[in-house]
């Protein structure tokens, strides 16, 4: 029972890895002035995702504020939450090599070899969340996370997908969430 824990823990802790993140933010900002929040016009209607996408990660940015004690405001917020996305097609080559030199009857020689280059084609998604400051109009925080995307994958799994990505991008956020 405890090697079905410890193995289901491993593979807990690698997919949470599977997203990469970096941030960087305004020293300057003083964060414990913000306390409320409004997406941009951009990120309301994020136009590079679908409509079912844009609600999972709008709700995810959501309950990563609350965490932070942050209110949602209809008017007149200290920061302005602006999320894009960019997406890349990548390709790998896994190169194989067979034969080659070694011994084949007296002495050593050409044994003949071939080479055998496997090509994967992949998408590379980067989600960018800003935090501006709404009197200043200055990014006071940007956090990023980069991920291989799979398409092919059940909703429930995509939108926890989505909540372990936003949430791994607010790690670093320089307001720690409330217990």
């Amino acid at each position: 029972m405890k090697i079905l824990y410890y193995i289901l823990v491993v593979f807990a802790v690698v997919a949470c890895s599977s997203v990469t993140t970096s941030f960087d933010y305004d020293k300057s900002a003083d964060f414990s002035k913000y306390k409320t929040y409004a997406f941009t016009e951009h990120t309301a209607k994020l136009p590079e995702i679908n409509q079912l996408d844009r609600d999972r990660v709008l709700a995810a940015v959501d309950t990563e504020m609350a965490k932070r004690g942050y209110t949602k405001a209809e008017s007149s917020p200290d920061i302005l939450v602006d999320v894009f996305l960019k997406t890349e097609e990548e390709i790998s080559a896994t190169a194989t090599n067979t034969g080659g030199y070694g011994r084949w009857g007296y002495g050593y020689g050409w044994g003949g070899g071939t080479t055998q280059v496997d090509y994967n084609k992949y998408t590379k998604g980067t989600l960018f969340i800003s935090l501006v400051d709404r009197a200043t109009e200055k990014i006071a925080w940007q956090g990023r996370g980069s991920k291989t995307l799979n398409e092919n994958v059940k909703p429930e799994r995509k939108e926890e997908n989505i909540k372990s990505a936003i949430a791994a991008i607010f790690m670093k956020y320089p307001k720690a969430p409330s217990k």
